[in-house]
């Protein structure tokens, strides 16, 4: 995929992997339109807002965009949320469905929103945004993890649909990324994201674009079934549950 000279709109990327892709769009040569609830001046970037839990807001944006720039071609889809859940509380049901009316229905009124546009085109790109907890669960955010398969699944059947239009689905698969010095101090093992939008974007700009995006740091998640270390793992990520109120683990 060649980033030098496209017009890219990438939802949720007013912080955060979001906004580092942004910059490295723009520096690459890209006319990049950033979307989020946010509406503050971003380092010149143009800023639009939307809130991807709202029909009426996506497509206020869409409008917007295409209207300033109907060449556009590229659609990012990063709005998302991680959310503590204890699944023993029946009250996480409410943060269960933040979570999914984000991640996944989010993820599907964007690309509803432009999918039109992109087909009369006859080309052009949408980017979704799944997770290496999309494949390897994190307990203590279940639903996160649910969501995020739930994009990766989307992600295989919108690909399989669109093909022959002209139009590809890449699926960037973030492993955790410390996108500040708090963040890297909570996961030291966290990707620095530097180090990970380089990769990243080494792996994007791959002739023909890989279905999946996938660095290094996240093979760990992605192949644990194959491998045969997801029960090991999936148990090693428990220990997390400690943290919920009168948790304990055991070992």
């Amino acid at each position: 995929m060649d980033i030098s000279n496209r017009t890219i709109f990438i939802i949720g990327a007013t912080s955060g992997i979001g906004l580092g892709l942004a910059r490295r769009f723009a520096t690459a040569g890209s006319t990049v339109i950033v979307g989020g609830r946010r509406t503050d001046p971003i380092d010149g970037l143009e800023v639009v807002e939307i809130d991807v839990t709202d029909a009426d807001s996506v497509a206020r944006a869409r409008d917007a965009v295409l209207d300033r720039h109907p060449g556009l071609d590229t659609v990012v889809t990063m709005a998302g949320v991680m959310l503590v859940e204890d699944l023993r509380d029946p009250a996480h049901f409410a943060t269960a469905e933040t979570t999914i009316d984000i991640n996944l229905l989010g993820t599907i009124r964007v690309i509803d929103a432009f999918t039109p546009h992109l087909l009369a085109r006859g080309a052009g790109t949408f980017i979704t945004v799944s997770s290496g907890i999309a494949f390897l669960p994190f307990p203590l955010m279940p639903t996160y993890g649910a969501s995020k398969a739930a994009v990766h699944a989307y992600s295989e059947s919108l690909r399989a649909q669109l093909l022959g239009t002209g139009v590809g689905v890449a699926e960037l698969v973030p492993p955790a990324v410390a996108t500040t010095a708090e963040t890297k101090q909570m996961n030291p093992a966290a990707v620095d994201l530097g180090a990970f939008l380089d990769e990243a974007i080494s792996l994007l700009t791959q002739s023909p674009t890989p279905d999946e995006i996938l660095v290094e740091a996240v093979h760990e998640h992605r192949w644990a079934e194959r491998e045969g270390t997801y029960g090991e793992l999936v148990t090693r990520r428990s220990q997390a549950l400690a943290m919920l109120p009168g948790r304990s683990v055991q070992a």
